[in-house]
């Protein structure tokens, strides 16, 4: 009788074991099956995200802006408004747009996506030249004129760190920035103030476009590198020939070099985007610098090639509908957008050479 409990205990024993295996087991999968359901939860979510992010912005009606916001802030709207206010909204919108500022990301989303950032290093780059080019020429009558307290301070505040998470931020720094334009924009629009000027003039412009076609033909370069070209060394002394012939003397007496230039495959699609960011925000420069510069440009005759060179930077911004960047030969059977991309700066460029000249004869 006694062994018969201690078997019937025995066999209970081992089917509660072999319950509490099964159990245990199932566990086992279920936990691993709902922290994979998550994680695959999240990675969409990521994905819808990212991309939701790196949609670039739409252009905004540049004119109509400064009206509205001449009439919001009950101020008068002088000549210079258009131009700063303009500045203003294209530096507030690396940081109010989808997803806000991404280069100094590093959590996802952000930390994967690069072509959006890429895009905000492009408008940056503009920011930082006009902001420049209103410390040293826009608001100053002279070179021994005084330069604004405010725009003075607003120039560092845009070429701070672009890749700073914290302490301090970049996004505060650039924040830091577009409120010593509206400082300078309050007192330009205020008549009481006759010490802030914004000064309209030919060579103010031209000086400024000297900065913008520089940009332009290093990044037609750089786009056209995608597929690698054939680069004779320019480090040369150029001498004439009795027969008026031009002869390249080289420096050091190293020789001649061809040099194989290629953006590095990675790149390439960085690149894109930089111009994209760079006609961007240089687009809604021009139509603000058209109307504040207006009679200046008229007087030289120079509207039409004004209005060239936004038709060409915009024409740059359509829509991509490629998944990829796209990097075929020239003749290849795949496009090469980087390569039509050059092809848009590249007559803007040239527009704006035409342009100086025309700002420069009297």
């Amino acid at each position: 009788m006694l062994n018969w409990k201690k078997r019937s205990r025995n066999a209970r024993d081992q089917v509660n074991d072999s319950v509490d295996d099964v159990k245990s087991y199932l566990g086992g999968i279920w936990f691993s099956r709902t922290l994979l359901t998550v994680l695959g939860l999240y990675l969409i979510a990521t994905l819808i995200i990212g991309w939701y992010w790196s949609q670039e912005p739409d252009a905004f009606p540049v004119q109509e802006h400064a009206q509205q916001s001449a009439e919001k802030a009950q101020r008068s709207l002088v000549n210079g408004y258009t131009t700063v206010e303009t500045l203003k909204q294209v530096a507030a919108t690396l940081l109010e747009k989808p997803g806000g500022y991404l280069t100094n990301d590093y959590a996802p989303p952000g930390i994967w996506l690069d072509n959006m950032p890429s895009w905000e290093y492009g408008v940056l780059v503009q920011v930082r030249d006009l902001s420049r080019a209103l410390r040293k020429d826009f608001a100053r009558s002279q070179s021994q004129s005084a330069e604004d307290a405010d725009l003075a301070k607003a120039e560092p505040r845009f070429n701070f760190d672009n890749k700073s998470w914290v302490l301090p931020a970049t996004e505060d720094e650039y924040r830091l920035g577009i409120k010593s334009l509206e400082r300078y924009l309050t007192r330009l629009s205020d008549p009481s103030k006759s010490n802030t000027q914004f000064y309209a003039r030919a060579d103010n412009l031209n000086n400024w476009l000297g900065d913008v076609a520089t940009r332009l033909g290093s990044l037609s370069q750089r786009l056209s590198a995608s597929v690698g070209k054939a680069r004779l060394n320019m480090d040369l002394d150029e001498t004439i020939d009795v027969d008026g012939t031009y002869v390249a003397s080289v420096k050091n007496n190293k020789g001649v070099k061809e040099e194989i230039i290629k953006t590095p495959w990675l790149q390439i699609d960085n690149v894109f985007y930089e111009a994209r960011g760079q006609a961007w925000a240089l687009s809604h420069f021009l139509r603000a610098i058209e109307i504040d510069f207006a009679d200046v440009i008229a007087k030289k005759n120079a509207t039409i090639s004004v209005r060239q060179i936004i038709r060409e930077l915009e024409a740059a911004q359509e829509s991509l509908w490629s998944p990829m960047v796209l990097n075929g030969d020239g003749y290849g059977i795949l496009a090469n957008h980087s390569l039509v991309m050059a092809n848009y700066v590249s007559r803007a460029n040239a527009a704006i050479i035409e342009l100086r000249q025309l700002l420069s004869q009297g």
